[in-house]
């Protein structure tokens, strides 16, 4: 079976620190066969630092999951990284970027089973040129020049009790109504439901579609897009044989008898899918890219310079990831 490949993140928050704790909770939790690509030097280090005795172990990715019982398998970086906790560095960029350039690559290459990635920040990245706009856009352009054709990532955060799709992400919200439309709404839906069937082996997915407005516009008292723009969304979908419904008013769409009744919530903005799914499992939720031809989970959570180096990171959503990661490379293998 393929070990996954683990993006070690920006250096200088936890990702080293959760990378080995994921993997010392190998043989209590059950965590899955990864390989980490990092600095070996910097995860030694931190775990120094951290007062952990961990044995390393500088291999290949075909022989991580024979190592992987009794040793964390690291695929070093050809790019040097500095271990400075908190204190995220320019020039450890080029290495964090090797890091998912080289696990993309991996798993296109059939030596991984999935791409799982560490926790990065955008501003060191751009102070070395890095030019896309985040993590995911970079992912989708990789595969992009690997297949050399177009992809449309979608972000879903899903956790034990709860699947959340936003269809509009890292914009203001004052923007959100100016780039909603029916066919972006479309577009997110099926690429939810295809994965859903193909990743996630929900036979007939569900999918219940949020309002923007308070009571989902109340027809159009409180404004006039969930009519305008959701509704005529939703009814072609159905027309495809989508089970989707709504606009739903939002404020009644999370609770536990409505989640009983859809497979994933689509939203309209970014806080509306992700407010939610924290609330309900923060440290179990995953982020989820779909839409692109390999695999990909994350932590949900954030870098977390302020308590890197401390010892009290906590890596539930990393194994939660890694676990997610196995179970959606396990379906997609078995259904081809």
């Amino acid at each position: 079976m393929l070990p996954l490949a683990v993006s070690g993140g920006d250096p200088s928050g936890i990702g080293p620190e959760i990378a080995i704790a994921a993997w010392k909770l190998r043989k209590t939790v059950g965590v899955p066969a990864f390989f980490l690509i990092a600095d070996p030097d910097l995860i030694s280090a931190r775990a120094r630092n951290l007062g952990e005795t961990i044995a390393l172990k500088i291999c290949e990715p075909g022989e991580a999951a024979l190592l992987f019982p009794d040793f964390l398998p690291i695929v070093p970086l050809k790019n040097r990284q500095i271990d400075s906790p908190g204190i995220p560095l320019a020039k450890n960029a080029v290495g964090t970027i090797e890091a998912i350039e080289r696990a993309v690559g991996f798993t296109f290459d059939g030596r991984a089973a999935a791409v799982v990635t560490c926790p990065i920040a955008k501003k060191p990245l751009y102070e070395a040129g890095f030019s896309h706009p985040g993590h995911t856009e970079f992912l989708a352009a990789l595969a992009e020049e690997r297949m050399k054709t177009a992809f449309r990532p979608v972000m879903m955060l899903a956790g034990p009790e709860l699947r959340a799709v936003p269809v509009t992400i890292h914009i203001p919200l004052a923007e959100v109504p100016g780039a909603l439309t029916s066919d972006e709404i479309i577009a997110v839906s099926r690429i939810t439901a295809r994965a859903l069937r193909e990743n996630f082996g929900i036979a007939e997915p569900r999918l219940a579609i949020s309002g923007l407005n308070p009571h989902a516009g109340e027809g159009g008292a409180l404004g006039w897009e969930d009519d305008a723009v959701i509704r005529p969304a939703i009814e072609a979908l159905a027309a495809e044989g989508i089970a989707a419904r709504g606009p739903l008013p939002a404020d009644t769409m999370f609770h536990a008898r409505a989640r009983a009744t859809y497979d994933a919530g689509i939203c309209m903005y970014h806080d509306q899918a992700l407010i939610p799914a924290k609330a309900l499992a923060f440290d179990e939720t995953v982020n989820v890219t779909l839409g692109l031809p390999f695999i990909r989970t994350s932590p949900d959570h954030g870098t977390a310079f302020d308590i890197s180096g401390k010892g009290i990171a906590r890596p539930d959503s990393l194994v939660a990831a890694l676990l997610l990661a196995r179970r959606l490379a396990d379906n997609a293998r078995n259904k081809a």
